[in-house]
């Protein structure tokens, strides 16, 4: 099992104020959970969660303390000792201990203070079909509660933007075969919608409209994207984006209005003669 969190930034123009919105970096998560540091959590493999985890060599894994005890993360086992491959130390509560893998292998690890704790990463390479490399990896970008996940081959993405004007979403890529992008999109982030029925979303490559595959439901929509060797650029032209931006901007038109109207009703009445 895989928990792999891609965050990217997203500029918003609202009324002349510019607000950056975060997101997190891209890495791989395991939580060392509360009631760790007591026996019975190895009966489930529940005291790295999650206790199994495959990665791409070159890939990160930050383990989060969420215990109240202090642990370590230490390669090895507890039969045989420490390594030496990777050692977080001791790290205390609500803190993190990161690593890299570079080499492709198994490795298992655990807990020198509570040695029941114990889990395996497992480190792999780009599968290869007749002298060509395919790289499938699954990311998921955060913005708050809202997640965008997506599944790629032929390639990865490197950064997800909104044009609230343009009612655009641009995935960024860097590719080096033909491939396929499937992205799910949740509605209450980018729609395409006329009359409050579907309509369809327009699809750009590059600067060239393609075709692609749909799937709905009624809370998103998967879209199924192919893309030539090299392409850089996918484009997702909807009826909005990030709709919460686009309500904050009627609001404030709504106000602007209803000043003037208010001003204007109290010059005419400034003016009315006495009688």
């Amino acid at each position: 099992m895989k928990i792999t969190t891609m965050t990217f930034s997203i500029l918003v123009i609202v009324s002349g104020l510019i607000t950056i919105i975060p997101f997190a970096s891209a890495e791989t998560m395991v939580s060392i959970p509360p009631g760790s540091s007591a026996p019975g959590c190895d009966e489930t493999n529940e005291c790295y969660v999650p206790y199994d985890v495959t990665v791409d060599v070159g890939e990160q894994v930050t383990w989060s303390n969420d215990d109240t005890a202090a642990h370590t993360v230490t390669s090895g086992s507890a039969t045989d000792g420490p390594d030496g491959i990777f050692d977080s130390s001791l790290f205390m509560a609500g803190t993190t201990f990161s690593h890299t893998f570079e080499n492709e292998g198994t490795f298992n690890y655990f807990c020198m203070v509570h040695p029941w704790m114990q889990g395996i990463i497992t480190v792999g390479t780009a599968s290869a079909e007749t002298g060509s490399t395919e790289m499938t990896t699954t990311k998921t970008a955060m913005k708050d509660e809202i997640t965008l996940d997506y599944d790629i081959t032929g390639g990865t993405v490197t950064g997800i933007s909104p044009d609230t004007e343009a009612n655009s979403l641009f995935i960024n890529l860097d590719t080096t075969e033909s491939g396929s992008l499937t992205v799910t999109l949740p509605r209450d982030v980018i729609d395409a919608t006329v009359n409050g029925e579907d309509d369809d979303f327009f699809v750009i490559v590059d600067g060239e409209e393609v075709d692609f595959e749909e799937a709905k439901t009624s809370t998103d929509r998967t879209l199924v994207i192919e893309f030539p060797a090299g392409a850089e650029e996918i484009e997702i032209i909807g009826t909005f984006v990030i709709p919460e931006f686009g309500t904050i901007s009627a609001m404030i038109l709504a106000v602007a209005i209803i000043s003037i109207i208010a001003v204007s009703a109290r010059s005419r009445l400034s003016i009315m003669p006495r009688l």
